[in-house]
């Protein structure tokens, strides 16, 4: 057939599916019969109709979610599987009798659809699996595709279904048989896959997932069945040789079987490692539970111990790693992280700590050999080096403390040795950047071995002057991580030593950081107020903060007295980049100092303000006269980036106060004095949106002692900024989304201040939560929504006349705007929190908390007939495609379902996809927050499961820093 007759008939197929959906079985109720009937006549027929069956089934079972009604999905699903048996004979009888190769192939094609949802019966008392083995995965042509299908019976589960069992036996037997024929065992596969076609490549990758699936599902039958220990220990050998194609998907898909085996064999005893060294103890001292569980491991040792090998000589490349080989053979620094690589690294690195709890003498023993090997040479390349490194730093936690100790002494000798007998920059870059890694990965050993601890301290001080490319950007990381873990370890006295570590450190502070960069500079910074602040003694801290700051104070104030004596400095770029480095600086130590660094603030914040007020003027000057050219100009850009820095400096620190008196009463009349009335005043170009950041800091940490000073920010960054935003959806991104942000924390904090402001200005503040939850940028929308649900919660806690009034004057038209958005198909990632509102609004009405009349005319007591059909009038008019009946039971049903947000929620979909059927929008995304959803909870409840297995989670991952 012409390529041009063949688009034109998958379309024509496509239309026809989508009729389908809407007509049968109701109008059409004899489709299947006629469809099967048809396909008999005549082999190009048959092949096409096995194609319209394919969709069919594709669009009922597989992409129906949101697309359909959930009574009308139920429905074709019922009816789907109720002829069913007509169709699946059609197939046998192809696969059977056909000689026509393309129809086959569509029909095994059709089948692989069918298995995820036909009953069970179909796949198990039927000769299909038999068929599929001996008759189609010889064949080269269907090899791939009987494979898939293959691989999706073997994923069903048959735990409710026992009598399946010796089936499931008898495939995974004869499809063993049938591989020896096809790819004998003692194959190169990786040589066979780097040299074979697509097919061939193909294959393999299918025979992974095969594999990899099966065992996933049945393992268990297979190890409880001791004719099949050999096709079982097969399976694991080609898995191991699979797993060492140079194919990164296929990788992946031995990786996750490898994550899976490890980590059931060790989770069904946790704690317990049987080293290959004391294997068999006592039989007195066994309980039958570990008896078994030793029996069963043991059964996989051999195999395992490849995998151990294949793991570290493949580990991925840490995120950690900055120095790299690029793909010219040069070591260079990384600039992109490699989302993939560190995926990939996440996952290997929990399969190997698992290995390692399995056999802690293995492990050590491979990557010592490995080391060695390094060493003398034999093995010495940057990328084997550089895996096997990534490796040992991966396991950090999985060994006892004492072997760790043992282990990673030796290793951190081995490649101290390594660093002086390798010549050359880039061989030294690459050893460096592995040494880092490593001590940063093992904090345990660290805080327990201080001498070892300083002198990788110390160490990291010699990287910082070393100029290759990334080395110093990972000694500035390694150190702030070090710090953080290690952090008591610096201020206290050790013994055999005469004053603390950071004394030290403190007074070398110039040597150390004169060849970092400036962002490294504040790296190094924030690393130090790690240590600072877990020091006990006030007057100790205050001393050591000054010691810290001592060199950016003296840039600070020979600047400031520079700026005093001649004001024209301020137009010199290097003076605002002074002034902006130094800020910094500051800004970082605040981060890691938290409340302590109010030492440092009271000494630059009246010249701070100063400061503020000085720039402001020239930036509003300069805009005034050069517009927005002069706005984008690097003068302008340095001026506004030495604002920014001072408004972060001061949001930091007030969201990390303990004293909010003092916050109020010391600094928060000068700090509003210089930023609210310069905000408001402002050219809407030279306005910060750091400013809304730092208002929303002062709310969240004064909470309820802010009320009274609400009024006064509300004037001076309220109006102001919702006339800048107001106007469209994209401009102003950050002013817009910190705005909003403030409003939430206000809303949250202090609503008793929102109250207090004028009729007028309230009103805008409701029109601006409607602007909010209206918005294209999803976050921003889901922000507005979340202050209003907030809104509607304070104010039924609120005295009635205060509630009714509010819901007089809003609740029309807050559910008029509601409805009007949760319909727009671009909002439909919201669902959840436009349901929960929805639900609440409702419930209002139901429990009779609203008791003014909504209508204005209409009994109070009647407000729900009065709402019923106010919303029915609405709907109707916004949606004249919809019959009466059909928005008459939407809107019974949210008024039935109000208390139960779930089924609400499911209501309220089925309506968006009555209404999207027949404007044509796309619904694939109205399942978005449950897929989110979904994902999240899975990441939390595997993050439980890493909880309880030492050495999974990243030693960074755990928050166990020292206070």
């Amino acid at each position: 057939m012409h390529e041009k007759h063949k688009l034109y008939l998958t379309k024509l197929n496509f239309v026809l599916v989508q009729i389908l959906k809407k007509e049968w079985p109701k109008n059409w109720p004899s489709f299947i019969t006629d469809i099967v009937g048809a396909s008999k006549t005549n082999e190009w027929l048959c092949l096409n109709n096995m194609e319209i069956l394919r969709l069919l089934s594709e669009e009922i079972f597989d992409y129906s979610s949101g697309t359909m009604t959930q009574a009308k999905t139920r429905h074709l699903k019922e009816s789907m599987c109720g002829e069913f048996q007509q169709v699946f004979q059609l197939c046998l009888f192809v696969m059977d009798n056909s000689t026509n190769p393309p129809l086959v192939a569509a029909t095994l094609q059709t089948l692989l659809l069918f298995l995820n949802w036909i009953p069970l019966g179909y796949v198990f008392e039927t000769n299909l699996v038999p068929s599929l083995i001996s008759k189609f995965l010889p064949v080269p042509m269907f090899r791939n595709v009987t494979l898939k299908c293959l691989t999706e019976i073997s994923a069903i589960s048959i735990a409710q279904y026992p009598q399946y069992e010796k089936h499931i036996k008898d495939m995974f037997r004869d499809t063993l048989q049938q591989l020896q024929q096809v790819l004998p065992l003692q194959t190169d596969i990786k040589a066979v896959y780097s040299k074979g076609s697509d097919d061939e490549q193909k294959f393999i990758q299918n025979l992974a997932m095969f594999l990899a699936s099966y065992l996933k599902e049945h393992v268990q039958i297979v190890e409880k069945s001791p004719e099949l220990h050999e096709q079982l220990g097969n399976t694991l050998r080609y898995v191991t040789l699979i797993s060492q194609v140079d194919e990164t998907e296929i990788f992946k898909i031995c990786l996750e079987f490898w994550n899976t085996l490890s980590s059931e064999l060790y989770l069904e005893h946790p704690f317990k490692t049987y080293t290959t060294a004391s294997y068999f103890p006592s039989s007195l001292m066994k309980t039958p539970f570990e008896s078994q569980s030793q029996t069963r491991r043991k059964f996989y040792d051999a195999t395992l111990s490849t995998v151990r090998t294949i793991m570290i000589e493949r580990m991925a490349k840490p995120e950690e790693v900055l120095v790299v080989e690029n793909d010219q053979g040069e070591v260079v620094r990384e600039f992109m992280k490699d989302t993939d690589s560190i995926n990939m690294y996440k996952l290997m690195r929990e399969t190997l700590v698992y290995l390692t709890h399995l056999d802690t003498v293995d492990t050590e023993r491979i990557m010592t050999d490995k080391l060695h090997r390094q060493v003398d040479g034999s093995e010495w390349s940057w990328k084997n080096l550089n895996t096997l490194c990534w490796a040992i730093g991966s396991i950090s936690g999985a060994m006892h403390e004492e072997d760790e100790m043992r282990f990673l002494v030796t290793v951190i000798k081995e490649l101290l040795g390594l660093c002086e007998q390798k010549r050359g920059k880039d061989n030294k870059a690459i050893i460096a950047s592995n040494i880092m890694y490593i001590v940063g990965q093992y904090p345990r050993f660290l805080r327990a071995h201080w001498k070892f601890l300083k002198t990788v301290v110390n160490k990291l001080f010699e990287f910082m002057h070393e100029t290759h490319d990334g080395v110093q950007d990972m000694a500035c990381d390694t150190f702030i991580k070090i710090a953080q873990k290690c952090r008591r370890h610096f201020v206290t006295i050790q013994v055999s030593e005469s004053y603390p570590f950071i004394d030290e450190i403190l007074l070398n502070l110039r040597s150390i950081i004169c060849d970092l960069g400036q962002q490294q500079v504040q790296t190094f910074y924030e690393a130090i107020g790690y240590m600072i602040a877990s020091e006990a003694d006030d007057g100790t801290q205050a001393s050591l903060i000054e010691r810290l700051m001592a060199l950016p104070n003296q840039i600070w104030d020979e600047t400031i007295q520079m700026i005093k004596a001649n004001p024209e400095a301020l137009k010199d770029v290097e003076c605002l980049k002074q002034f902006a480095n130094v800020l910094r600086a500051n800004q970082r130590a605040c981060i890691s100092l938290g409340n302590v660094y109010v030492h440092q603030l009271k000494k630059i914040f009246y010249d701070s303000l100063q400061l503020y007020k000085l720039l402001s003027n020239s930036i509003s000057a300069a805009v005034v006269v050069g517009g927005d050219l002069a706005n984008k100009g690097p003068f302008i850009r340095n001026m506004k980036t030495v604002k920014k820095e001072i408004l972060k400096i001061l949001s930091s620190w007030i969201s990390k106060a303990t004293n909010p008196q003092l916050v109020y009463e010391y600094f928060l009349p000068p700090m509003f004095e210089a930023i609210l009335l310069d905000y408001k005043t402002n050219a809407p170009d030279a306005r910060e949106p750091e400013v809304l950041t730092l208002m929303r800091s002062v709310v969240e940490r004064l909470e309820g002692s802010i009320t009274p000073r609400i009024p006064e920010i509300f004037d001076g960054v309220f109006q102001c900024t919702l006339e800048m935003i107001n106007k469209n959806f994209e401009e102003y991104p950050e002013h817009r989304t910190n705005f909003f942000l403030l409003l939430q924390a206000v809303n949250q904090k202090c609503f008793a201040g929102l109250l207090t402001i004028p009729g007028p200005q309230f009103k805008l503040i409701i029109d601006s939560i409607v602007w909010a939850f209206k918005h294209h940028m999803r976050n921003v929308a889901e922000i507005g929504l979340q202050i209003l649900y907030q809104m509607f919660k304070n104010i039924a806690a609120q005295p009635a006349d205060v509630a009714q009034s509010f819901y007089k004057a809003y609740y029309l038209v807050l559910l008029e705007h509601l409805f009007s958005v949760a319909s727009d198909p671009t909002h439909s990632g919201n669902l959840n929190l436009f349901s929960t509102i929805l639900a609440y609004m409702f419930t209002l009405i139901d429990d009779k908390k609203v008791v003014v009349a909504l209508g204005g005319v209409n009994d109070p007591s009647d407000n729900m007939t009065f709402l019923q059909s106010y919303i029915q009038q609405m709907l109707k008019s916004a949606f004249p495609h919809l019959t009466e009946s059909q928005i008459k039971i939407t809107v019974a049903g949210m008024f039935q379902l109000d208390q139960d947000v779930g089924q609400f929620k499911e209501h309220l979909r089925d309506f968006l996809v009555q209404i999207k059927e027949f404007t044509g929008d796309d619904e694939t995304d109205l399942f978005i927050e449950e897929r989110e959803g979904l994902l999240k909870k899975a990441q939390e409840d595997k993050r439980k499961i890493q909880m309880a297995v030492p050495g999974i989670l990243n030693p960074h991952e755990i928050d166990d820093m020292e206070d």
